[in-house]
């Protein structure tokens, strides 16, 4: 028996959430037009409207989450209670929250309004889901990133529930750990306003010179992810939620999604015939391949595989593969059909790239301990006039040839295709080219014509009666039972009468209601007795009636009426321990180092402390030995994420015994805070942690860090009204940084200097090599890679916050972080030379801009950004 699982469905508008309920979603996620939301670009929906959406949705038996998944700035901090307390009264079902304040101030406003960690929380490990435990959530929506044993084990060591992204786009960076938008168009994706700089084009820059990696331009844009293959070992670990992606996708997407992975379901946990419903799931892969897919794979569920993730030559919908042009003749195409690049789940697909299963096991595990394979075959959608092509001449971001086809000769191996007039422009059409179906209208009509799902919800009947008497019914749907009786009496009958075929027909048609029919008892009835139809059909309608009434007030919670946020507040400050350390009387600045001639230039100064980011932990201890042996105070990074089975990262740094530990993700601040006194390193707390508001800085203080970091998502005026609402002693300032953009488990040294799919097989040239990616404007971004193996894409240029450093000082902010990529000795010393002016006052901050020729910002602190209003402009 599998646990009861529950699958999410994307809703960006009404006509998605109807396309969801009608597929057979159990539960659906939006956002509202507020704010808050991490997909600001949809349509979304009105918070007055709130209450009429709840109701839809528990009419058809499902639950309705609320994404309110970005960061909120300490001026929003009343309107998110608001936001929150309107949700509750409304009747959602659960929250999914990025920020520990909304976590937070949900808990004081209704306890038992759940909430759900999202992926912008970076909860990857179960020490980190400690974390989200004390803030009250009770579901997490685990990282992307993870594979099916690391899920595997978060289960197994966290009392938590699971949810797991199943189908739809992938992001290349970590949620809630991507910096691009706000770094290159002052939008935050953590603020709901991603401007997908992953689907960009960009250059290779191999060791300084530029390498030709031929149409492989897209090396940061994912394909999509398809796990159908993985759904009966995700069924198996007892996850509670199987989620599509796609709140900015149409309604065709969401039914086609939708109505495949219910079937596909269903199948699984009812033990179907196999053949057969992967017969059908192939199916539906088909279409679902038809309304959208930048080519599917399997994402990460099976490990990392640098070679397959990421196709490279296209960022957008390209839809089935069909093969390639063999002539153009008049206003036709030959095309010649390459059957064996068809996808499969468990196959290949197109150009050699795996779907579902693989060939070998993620993280150096014998085939033997790979999730077992489901092997599908994914037809083509029928060839036949209507379809739609492209012809895919490298430039997927250009004007490319295609159109709906008007005849189709099919040839065997190949396929005639012609075109009406006016058509596509068949001169700009070459032998050689890809050729891709990118709309099957017949697959739009099955998805329309998908017959409504038998409703969520069980309802247990019992019946009983006898001659002279009503028929009496007594309906049982989870914790809730109703009762009925006709106003007709049960006579005798002159035939069979009442019987259970007769009663299940009449009495239990559930159809078109929230309701399914879980069992019926008619051992209270009394043989040989008649009623009419009406009379069963009216007895039924009040049952239906009256359960979804009771239903409905069950759901209904109390509120606090009590304001939420002095009350979160005061319990906070009250938790947060007397720092462990004494904040020094001037300001100090505090390099973070990522080699050893940036360390050299470290120790040619009188600097106090050292921040130490090695790429692998050998040379960081020859580092720590050297920076000890001088004197210094030594504080060491975490990585930045830290997935299941990785805290060994964690436990090695400690054995360095630090003065003290860059803390980026959640699960090292638990593992640490919990050491006694004497073992103990100070903890600093990184950028990463996303803290915006004073709320959750204090959380995380009272979660055991000594200093904090602002996130880079604040401009001057946030920041202002933050060091105003905490102690800003405990600040870290960031003063100069190279920002990092994509963080980010594909790694790009292995998928375009070698062909091995993991860090066991890629050979490891990211020892031997420097890469950066070249962006359209020209600018080269360097690529660095941490001990975890993964990639931090990093800003060309150096951005600077000198200009607000004397307002951060008056604020009471003493610890001011320099970070350094690639400098050199000179360039560092000269860095940390010209920070220490300014910190003294002998220097202004546009003379120190121009000698360090640094841009004059951090993050989106130049750029307009209103603090009333997170949505997309």
């Amino acid at each position: 028996m599998h646990r009861a699982v529950e699958l999410l469905a994307p809703a960006g508008d009404d006509a998605a959430l109807e396309a969801a309920l009608a597929a057979g979603a159990d539960a659906v996620y939006l956002g509202l037009d507020e704010g808050f939301n991490a997909r600001a670009r949809a349509a979304n929906f009105a918070l007055p409207r709130l209450p009429e959406v709840c109701a839809k949705v528990h009419a058809a038996g499902a639950r309705l989450y609320l994404t309110l998944n970005t960061l909120v700035f300490e001026g929003e901090l009343p309107r998110a209670e608001a936001v929150i307390r309107a949700a509750a009264a409304a009747g959602v079902d659960a929250l999914i929250v990025q920020d520990p304040a909304v976590a937070l101030l949900s808990r004081a406003v209704c306890p038992r309004l759940e909430v759900h960690a999202s992926t912008q929380m970076t909860i990857c490990n179960a020490d980190a889901a400690h974390f989200a435990a004390r803030l009250g959530v009770t579901r997490v929506v685990v990282p992307r990133e993870l594979s099916v044993p690391e899920i595997e084990q978060f289960v197994r060591e966290s009392a938590l529930e699971v949810e797991v992204f199943v189908h739809g786009a992938l992001c290349v960076s970590w949620s809630g750990q991507c910096l691009t938008s706000e770094t290159w168009g002052g939008r935050s994706a953590n603020r709901g306003q991603c401007a997908q700089s992953c689907r960009m084009p960009y250059d290779l820059v191999l060791d300084g010179a530029r390498r030709d990696v031929g149409d492989l331009r897209y090396v940061l844009s994912p394909k999509d992810l398809a796990g159908a293959a993985l759904l009966p070992e995700l069924l198996r670990l007892g996850v509670h939620g199987l989620k599509i992606e796609g709140r900015q996708k149409g309604p065709e997407y969401v039914r086609t999604a939708v109505g495949g992975y219910r079937r596909w379901l269903d199948a699984c946990i009812a033990g179907a015939d196999r053949r057969a419903a992967e017969g059908r799931l192939g199916l539906d892969l088909r279409d679902m391949t038809s309304s959208f897919s930048r080519g599917f794979g399997d994402g990460f569920l099976r490990g990392s595989d640098h070679q397959t993730l990421v196709e490279g030559r296209f960022p957008k919908h390209r839809g089935h593969y069909l093969g390639r042009v063999r002539a153009v003749v008049g206003d036709e195409v030959v095309v010649s059909i390459d059957r064996g690049g068809r996808p499969r789940t468990g196959g290949r697909a197109a150009g050699g790239r795996a779907v579902g299963g693989r060939d070998s096991a993620p993280h150096g595990q014998t085939a033997a301990a790979a999730t077992p394979r489901v092997d599908v075959d994914v037809p083509l959608p029928e060839l036949r006039p209507g379809i739609g092509v492209v012809f895919d001449a490298g430039d997927p971001e250009g004007d490319e040839a295609g159109g709906p086809v008007f005849r189709v000769e099919d040839l065997d191996d190949e396929v005639r295709l012609g075109f009406g007039q006016p058509g596509p422009d068949l001169r700009r059409v070459r032998a050689g080219q890809r050729v891709w179906i990118t709309r099957d209208p017949a697959a739009e009509k099955r998805a329309q014509a998908q017959p409504r799902p038998a409703g969520r919800t069980a309802l247990h009947l019992l019946v009983r009666g006898a001659l002279g008497q009503p028929l009496q019914a007594e309906g049982r749907a989870g914790d809730v039972v109703v009762r009925a009786a006709t106003d007709t009496l049960l006579q005798a009958a002159l035939g069979d009468g009442l019987d259970e075929a007769l009663l299940r027909d009449k009495l239990a048609a559930l159809g078109g209601t929230a309701f399914h029919l879980g069992s019926l008892d008619v051992s209270g009835l009394a043989p040989g007795l008649h009623l009419p139809v009406s009379a069963l059909k009216a007895l039924r309608r009040t049952l239906v009636v009256d359960l979804r009434a009771e239903l409905e007030r069950a759901r209904r919670r109390d509120l606090d009426p009590r304001p939420a946020l002095p009350l979160v507040r005061t319990e906070l400050r009250q938790a947060v321990p007397p720092p462990r350390w004494t904040a020094p009387t001037a300001a100090q600045v505090v390099p973070l180092v990522r080699t050893d001639a940036q360390l050299d230039a470290v120790l040619a100064t009188d600097l106090a402390e050292v921040e130490l980011d090695w790429m692998e932990l050998t040379g960081l201890g020859a580092a720590v030995a050297r920076a000890r042996a001088a004197g210094r105070r030594v504080v060491v990074a975490t990585l930045r994420v830290s997935k299941p089975g990785e805290r060994a990262f964690d436990e090695r740094l400690l054995k360095l015994e630090p003065d003290g530990v860059l803390v980026r993700h959640l699960g090292a601040l638990v593992l640490f805070a919990a050491l006694p006194d004497d073992r103990r390193p100070l903890l600093h707390g990184d950028f990463a942690l996303n803290a915006t508001n004073s709320l959750s800085v204090e959380q995380l203080l009272a979660a055991g860090l000594d200093t904090w970091t602002p996130a880079h998502d604040l401009d001057q005026a946030q920041m202002r009204a933050l060091l105003a609402a905490v102690d800003p002693t405990r600040a870290t300032a960031t003063l100069h940084v190279r920002m990092p953009t994509f963080h980010t488990e594909h790694c790009v040294y292995a998928h375009l200097l070698s062909d091995g799919r993991d860090f066991h097989t890629c050979g490891r040239p990211c020892e031997r090599h420097q890469l950066a990616l070249r962006d359209h404007l020209g600018f080269e971004h360097p690529v660095i890679v941490d001990a975890g193996c993964r990639n931090t894409v990093f800003n060309s240029r150096v951005q600077t916050s000198a200009a607000l450093a004397p307002d951060l000082v008056r604020a009471g902010v003493r610890r001011f972080r320099v970070e350094f990529v690639r400098e050199s000795a000179a360039e560092t010393a000269a860095a940390l030379a010209a920070y220490a002016e300014l910190l003294r006052g002998e220097i202004a901050a546009p003379e120190l801009q121009r000698l360090l020729r640094a841009e004059a910002h951090i993050g989106v602190a130049a750029h307009a950004q209103e603090t009333s209003s997170p949505t997309d402009p």
